[in-house]
């Protein structure tokens, strides 16, 4: 009897060990299962955080991607500004110049003007000429000449005077159309239409009328011929 308690207390003995060392190992299993549980929540606390910066990525790429089109538009619109002011002073350069130059020397406004003071000029130099020749003979001949069969009157220094000053406060319509024209920002095309205009040949479709007279090869003479060997001969 005492020997099989003896042994029971063995057995119980050694399940108290057996059972303390699986409270240490539960132990240590509680300890890990709380590590893994502490990494699992930091890792999701990680992955929200992720997700947020992913969220925001996103955003701040539609926002880059939003600004990069506006800025290609805008590169573009000044591309196509940028092109049409080289065109338009390329177009200034090699004909602009000179159809602004030639529309003033052939405005009529001006030959007008120029023709006037042309001939108030050449009067007054008449007059000069006249009496300076007029003062030769005086002084040749001694005596007084008269000076009033001059065809040129004492008025043609006033008409000189008056043909300088409309000549110098000349006014062309042909310049307040082209400075007009350099005030508006279509400024080009209107110069193009005010001094060069496209032109329009009318072409009219003339179709030629051809004769379709047709000859016939085929003519007949109305004489039949006949072959030897077709005539009859009777002998009587």
């Amino acid at each position: 009897m005492e020997v099989e308690l003896s042994e029971a207390k063995v057995q119980l003995s050694t399940k108290d060990k057996d059972l303390q060392a699986k409270d240490v190992e539960i132990a240590e299993l509680k300890r890990r299962l709380d590590e893994q549980i502490d990494r699992c929540e930091s890792l999701e606390i990680d992955l929200e955080a992720e997700k947020v910066k992913a969220i925001d990525a996103e955003e701040a790429r539609a926002v880059s991607t939003a600004a990069l089109n506006v800025a290609q538009t805008n590169y573009s619109e000044a591309q196509g500004i940028v092109d049409t002011l080289v065109s338009e002073a390329e177009w200034m350069r090699t004909r602009g110049i000179v159809l602004v130059a030639n529309s003033i020397l052939n405005a009529g406004e001006l030959d007008r003007a120029v023709a006037a003071l042309t001939d108030a000029a050449r009067a007054v130099g008449h007059r000069g000429g006249y009496l300076e020749c007029a003062d030769h003979v005086e002084r040749m001949l001694g005596q007084e000449f008269d000076t009033s069969h001059c065809s040129v009157t004492e008025q043609a220094d006033a008409a000189l005077a008056s043909a300088e000053n409309s000549y110098d406060n000349l006014s062309l319509p042909i310049m307040d159309l082209v400075v007009s024209a350099l005030k508006k920002d279509d400024w080009c095309q209107r110069l193009k239409a005010i001094l060069d205009p496209p032109i329009t040949v009318e072409s009219s479709d003339e179709e030629a009328a051809g004769d379709d007279g047709g000859g016939d090869d085929d003519g007949d003479d109305g004489e039949g011929n006949e072959d030897d060997d077709g005539e009859k001969n009777e002998d009587k």
